[in-house]
Formats: C-alpha cells, sequence, structure tokens
C-alpha cells in the first residue's frame, strides 16, 4: 500500500487473495488494512493537505499529473494483462474504457485545466448601506477526499477520480475494491517512484473488509467522499456522512432504456441490445430495457435473439476474441441467477440462457440471457441486475416509449435511435438522465460530465462539473470602489 509516501504492508502483518474471476485461481497476495492503516492514511492526507503547499502550487500539480501520466503509459501493456486477470474483462475491452480510455485523457485534460480554469473571479463593485466594496470570488480545494472505487472498471474510475482531485490541489485516500486491488497498487507504486508527488498527497489503502472504507466516511478529517458503486452502498455513505455534513460525490447504478423508434433500421440496430453482455454486463451505464415498438415487436425480438445467441464468451485470459468473461464473484454470480428466477416467476418470457454454462466449469460465468415480454414493473425491469440479462418491453408509441423509460428509479444513461435525428433528440431530451446516445454517439471523455439523476447519484465525474465539484467557493469583500 501507500501511506503518507512509504510503500507499506498492513500493520497487522496480515493479507488477502487477489482471485482470478475466470479460473478461480488466487494471483497473489494483497495487503489487507484495518481500521488503523486507514486511520493513518487519513492522517497523513491532512498533514500533506494542511502542511504542504500542494493546494496553492499549481505549477507543481500540473507537472507531477503529467509524470504519473507517464509513469502509467509506460506500464500499459502490463496494466492491460493486470486487468483481464483481475477484473475478468475481455481483452476488447482494456482497448477502451478499461485501459486506453482512461490513459489517454483523465490525467491530461485535468492538468491542462489548472491553467484554463477560472480559479478567481471579480463581482461588480457593491454599494450596500453607503459602503463601497470590491468582491471577488475565489475557487479552493475542498482538503482532503475519500475514494472508494468499485471492481468493475476500476482504473478507468480511479484515474477519472484522481485527474480532478489532484488538479483541484486536494489530497485523497483511494480505497480499491476488494475483488481487483491490483491495479491500485501499482498505481502508488507509481505515485512513489515515478513522480514528485510530495508525502501524503495520494495514499492508496487495500483491505479485504468493506467497513474499513467506511472510516473515511466516519472521519471527520476527511472533507468529502467521493463513491462510484452501488445505490444502497451510496446511501449508507449519506447516512454515515451526515454526523460530519460530509460533501459527497455519488455515481450509483442505473437501469438505462434503448428506445428503438418504429422507423429505425432494425437490422443494423436491434442485434446491439446483445452489448449488455460486454464485460459480463457489468457496467451501470449499460443499456439493459429494450423498448421496441408493438407494431415491429416480433421482428425485433427474432433479431435480438440471433445476437444474444452469438455472443463470444469464456475465459479472457486465454481468448482473445470473447465478447463476455466472467462476472466477479460467485456472490455476484448467485445475485444474478437469483434475479434471473425471480423475472421467471413474475412471468417474463425467458428465449435464451438463465444459467451457468456447462462447458465452464470453473470461473463465475452466467449465460447471456434475454428475457422478452416484459412489464416495466416486473423487478429485472426496475432493480440493477449487474449481469449479462436483457430485458425486452413492448411500447405503444413514442409518449409511452418516454413514460416506460422514466419509471424507473434510476436515471443514469440510455439511447434512442431513429432514421429521424430530431426525433430521436426530442425523445433523448425527455428522458430523465445524465448521459443519453443518440443513434449510437458516444459521450464519454475526460471532458464530458458523467453521473444520473433520481437514484443514479449526486453531482458528475468528468468534464467542468466533475473538476468544480472538488472545490469550495469563497467571496472576498475589500473596502472602496
Amino acid at each position: 500500500m501507500l501511506i503518507g509516501g512509504d510503500l507499506v504492508e498492513a500493520a497487522s502483518g496480515k493479507t488477502f487473495d487477489n482471485i482470478n474471476p475466470a479460473t478461480e485461481e488466487v494471483l497473489g497476495p494483497v495487503a489487507d488494512a484495518s481500521a488503523e492503516d486507514m486511520r493513518a492514511a487519513i492522517g497523513a492526507a491532512r498533514r500533506a493537505f494542511d502542511e504542504t503547499d500542494w493546494s496553492t502550487n499549481h505549477s507543481l500539480r500540473q507537472r507531477c499529473l503529467e509524470q504519473l501520466h507517464e509513469a502509467l503509459d509506460s506500464e500499459r501493456e502490463e496494466i492491460r494483462e493486470e486487468i483481464i486477470a483481475e477484473v475478468g474483462s475481455p481483452r476488447m475491452m482494456t482497448f477502451a474504457a478499461q485501459v486506453d480510455w482512461p490513459l489517454t485523457d483523465a490525467l491530461t485534460w485535468p492538468a491542462k485545466m489548472i491553467d484554463e480554469f477560472p480559479w478567481e473571479r471579480s463581482l461588480p463593485d457593491s454599494d450596500m448601506m453607503g459602503m463601497a466594496s470590491r468582491r471577488a470570488v475565489y475557487k479552493e480545494p475542498m482538503g482532503v477526499v475519500g475514494a472508494i472505487i468499485p471492481w468493475n472498471y476500476p482504473v478507468e474510475v480511479t484515474l477519472n477520480k484522481l485527474g480532478p482531485i489532484l488538479a483541484t490541489g486536494n489530497t485523497v485516500i483511494i480505497k480499491p475494491a476488494p475483488d481487483t486491488p491490483w491495479n491500485a497498487t501499482r498505481l502508488g507504486r507509481l505515485v512513489a517512484e515515478k513522480t514528485d508527488i510530495p508525502a501524503g498527497v495520494v495514499n492508496v489503502v487495500t483491505s479485504s473488509d468493506h467497513l474499513v472504507g467506511e472510516e473515511l466516511t466516519l472521519s471527520p478529517e476527511v472533507d468529502l467522499i467521493s463513491f462510484t458503486g452501488s445505490t444502497a452502498t451510496g446511501k449508507r455513505i449519506m447516512e454515515k456522512g451526515a454526523a460530519t455534513l460530509k460533501r459527497v460525490f455519488l455515481e450509483l447504478g442505473g437501469k438505462s432504456a434503448m428506445i428503438v423508434c418504429d422507423d429505425a433500421d432494425f437490422a443494423s440496430i436491434v442485434p446491439g441490445g446483445a452489448m449488455v453482455c460486454v464485460h459480463a454486463g457489468q457496467g451501470c451505464a449499460m443499456q439493459t430495457r429494450m423498448l421496441l415498438p408493438r407494431s415491429r415487436y416480433e421482428e425485433g425480438v427474432e433479431l435480438v435473439t440471433a445476437a444474444m445467441a452469438g455472443v463470444p464468451y469464456g475465459d479472457p485470459g486465454t481468448d482473445d476474441g470473447v465478447l463476455m468473461g466472467p462476472v466477479i464473484s460467485a456472490r455476484q454470480r448467485d445475485r444474478i441467477l437469483g434475479y434471473i428466477a425471480k423475472g421467471q416467476e413474475e412471468g417474463a418470457k425467458l428465449v435464451f440462457g438463465g444459467g451457468r454454462p456447462s462447458h465452464l466449469p470453473k470461473g463465475y460465468f452466467v449465460e447471456p440471457t434475454l428475457f422478452v415480454d416484459v412489464d416495466n414493473s416486473m423487478t429485472i425491469a426496475q432493480e440493477e441486475i449487474f449481469g449479462p440479462v436483457l430485458c425486452v418491453i413492448p411500447y405503444e408509441d413514442d409518449d409511452d416509449a418516454v413514460r416506460i423509460a422514466n419509471e424507473s428509479a434510476y436515471g443514469l444513461s440510455g439511447g434512442v435511435y431513429s432514421t429521424s435525428e430530431e426525433r430521436a433528440t426530442g425523445i433523448a431530451r425527455r428522458i430523465r438522465t445524465g448521459s443519453i446516445g443518440v443513434n449510437g454517439g458516444l459521450w464519454y471523455g475526460a471532458d464530458s460530465p458523467y453521473g444520473g439523476y433520481k437514484a443514479s447519484g449526486i453531482g458528475r465525474q468528468c468534464g467542468i462539473e466533475g473538476f468544480e465539484q472538488y472545490l469550495e467557493t469563497k467571496a472576498i469583500a475589500w473596502p472602496g470602489g
């Protein structure tokens, strides 16, 4: 781990195993921190913020982000293999959001913003109560940030948190998921060995115990929690952080709708519903509800059924062509299978998959699974399954599609498809969601705000909006005009 500038083991000497989810084999040991270790990291981050010039030294922050970018880029291929092994990611996804996309701009864009962001602005002179005053507004770092990382896209989420956190002058404690710790410990080593980041500015604490991460939420020395993960955990963070009025950024779950209009090119678009199987469905923005017009419903079901049947899946460590690897753990596999059983109990029609693949006795695999004739009130349409499961729902007209899409506790992402961009955009504007693609457009990037409405979270990751959430606002006035 990295605590206070030193690469250390847990104070207790304990370790836990990092498991390959495709093979169930042990990759190696990881330091198993206790609450004591976490408190040491919090103290180091607090001292680094309070006692160094990190929070005010723009040129140092920019140089350090550039150094870390170069260091990570120099080990890109090692990171790629590590992500395939510990996350179970298909290799093709490492050339996109798992590795290459964030390595390109997650640190460089925030570094560039250090020069471009308006750190201060003047207000018009005031003459309140007959007293002339000059006024200005300053943006200052929040302080100590606890960054809690999920297991599905750990490099992507970590770097897209770390870039703006450091660029804005904060210090940080990174708590990776127990299932995927090595990418974070590698990051800690590179910070210590390859950058001028002062001791304590970045800390990495690994633990098999989720409650060790809760020390971040409870500590009065931590000013903000930046969390990506489940809505249930996000609610707990808000609840436990209330005692210290903790600021929170929460990027939570989703149940995004893929709306295919009746004028769309079904043959080219509808098979894309099988993309819910990418990385075994372990993505919060995935379009897991496909909405098909009733007038072309049977045609659409036939197309998507064939696509789901053709999804290549298996061990991404031995087959570079798989689109879908395992889910992250036996616990997650059993959770998904429970949702599939619930869908059948509630009357949804299972037309493909639904179980564990017989040809893969090892690893945490679930078959690509397709439900049709789903009512939007069913559990599988309302709750985030986080597995390779697609629900197909019929609708009557555009208004009905919008209604169904919005009848959800979530509002993270989605997609609309029509030969008329104007029509699709009009529908997209009516969906209560934080991001949405029209005819396959991609909104992703370090400069693009990502987050959700409703139970999908609070705040935004990336973009100017994500940059500013790590900043406090201070107004200062002086006498005189």
